[in-house]
């Protein structure tokens, strides 16, 4: 069944429930406030005979005396303590409540009795009869008048009722449009996105503030990220076929040319081999970057412990010495100690200490001040105009860089995704011919499970 007739039934079955049950309450309601005006005004009646008809002469017969009091519909009597009956009255629509069994009752006694088809409102109190016996005068009003009254009603409510009906279900079948019409509107969409292979947005009513235009421009919005994406991707796509295209080129190369010569000369075969070797481990490099950033939005696999940040630091530019032969100047203005993951704060560091070993001649310099870390180099420098792209995969600042710096325009990129697994924050503030700082700011890390894609979601 579809969204739009499950809301109508839905809606209408409810609707008329409400109207059911309304109703009927209304009914109720009605039929028992008469029934207790009824009984009330029948007990005012008994207690007026009581007061007329108490201790009467000896000389009056009961029934005579009776007949003065006696309802328009109904019957009055008198029932001594033995359970017979000394006088009665009863109206010519009511004869046959003569047969009724005579009961003595000591206490006042109010109900509402069916006889023979009709309903009584019933009140027995006790009177002083004659030579100051006690006696039960019993009074029985026909409640026929009541009974119309509620026929009407009833007849009136079920009329009200099918008239509420009608406009509640063309009520409901209005709002059901309402509702699934936007859905529909988008499933269409959708299915002619997946056919034509464009990003179609839905056409919004900014004069309109419902859900229903805050999920149209979501569903825009979602549709321009796709297409971004999708546009990022084949840039993606392009940029590393051409970054493994050189590689693969350059290996062929050698390879035919060891091929031909390389039994002939040995120097060739030295060469060709060292080509080889350094191309195959820039293309597992770049594989292996690649690799790592395409789990974006997965959870990363933590390892936290307290790590001692001066020390940390010192030992990560012992090891980064050791391996390029470069000085690396530490100065500790604030140590602090912080929870996170060693092996990949270390992995950070390392980009940024090889990005400044590889656009610098001179020393590099870091500063660890207040939870912040400071990468500081004296190089080249970045244009202000290309600070906001160096965190794109693939981007290079220079585009006619030379290959011997290693680099694949992948480093930043892997950088940021870091970061964000970690909770970090990076800043680069750089001058072209000046150099450049980049800035790390760290937090505890927070021990939750949020993936990755969250994490940057909340930093945006």
């Amino acid at each position: 069944m579809k969204l739009k007739n499950k809301i109508h039934l839905g809606t209408s079955v409810l609707l008329i429930a409400i109207v059911v049950l309304m109703n009927t309450a209304i009914y109720a309601a009605a039929s028992i406030m008469l029934k207790e005006a009824d009984v009330e005004r029948t007990a005012a009646d008994a207690a007026r005979i009581t007061s007329g008809v108490s201790n009467p002469a000896e000389s009056i017969v009961s029934s005579d005396l009776l007949r003065a009091y006696a309802p328009a519909d109904g019957m009055v009597r008198v029932v001594l303590s033995d359970g017979t009956v000394d006088g009665v009255s009863v109206s010519p629509n009511a004869a046959a409540l003569r047969e009724r069994e005579a009961v003595f009752e000591t206490s006042e006694q109010q109900t509402v009795v069916e006889e023979h088809s009709s309903r009584y409102a019933r009140v027995s109190l006790p009177v002083i009869w004659r030579a100051g016996e006690v006696a039960s005068l019993e009074l029985m009003e026909n409640l026929q008048a009541t009974d119309r009254i509620l026929d009407i009603l009833r007849i009136v409510l079920i009329v009200v009722s099918f008239l509420a009906v009608i406009p509640a279900a063309i009520s409901a079948r209005m709002l059901s449009a309402i509702i699934s019409n936007p859905v529909e509107d988008m499933t269409q969409t959708m299915r002619r996105i997946q056919k034509s292979g464009t990003y179609e947005r839905i056409e919004t009513n900014e004069k309109r503030h419902d859900e229903f235009q805050d999920m149209a421009r979501t569903f825009n919005d979602m549709m321009d990220l796709l297409g971004e994406n999708y546009q990022k991707q084949e840039s993606f796509v392009q940029n590393a076929s051409h970054e493994l295209k050189t590689p693969l080129t350059v290996i062929e190369s050698y390879a035919n040319l060891l091929r031909r010569r390389g039994k002939d000369r040995p120097d060739l075969f030295d060469e060709s081999v060292e080509a080889i070797h350094e191309e195959a481990i820039r293309m597992k490099e770049l594989t292996q970057q690649l690799l790592t950033l395409a789990r974006r939005g997965e959870t990363w696999d933590m390892n936290v412990e307290t790590v001692d940040i001066p020390g940390f630091v010192e030992e990560a530019a012992g090891s980064f010495e050791k391996a390029y032969g470069r000085h690396v100047e530490i100065t500790i203005i604030d140590p602090f100690s912080m929870k996170t993951d060693r092996a990949k704060l270390r992995q950070l560091l390392y980009i940024f200490l090889d990005n400044a070993r590889k656009y610098s001649e001179d020393d590099i310099h870091i500063e660890v001040k207040r939870m912040k870390i400071r990468i500081i180099d004296y190089g080249i420098g970045i244009p202000s105009s290309d600070l906001e792209k160096v965190f794109d995969r693939f981007y290079r600042v220079d585009k006619a860089r030379s290959r011997k710096t290693g680099g694949f325009g992948l480093g930043l990129s892997f950088a940021k995704e870091l970061a964000a697994v970690i909770d970090a924050g990076i800043r680069i503030e750089s001058e072209e011919g000046m150099g450049t700082t980049v800035i790390l700011t760290l937090s505890e890390f927070s021990f939750s499970s949020r993936t990755l894609k969250e994490k940057q979601e909340e930093r945006k």
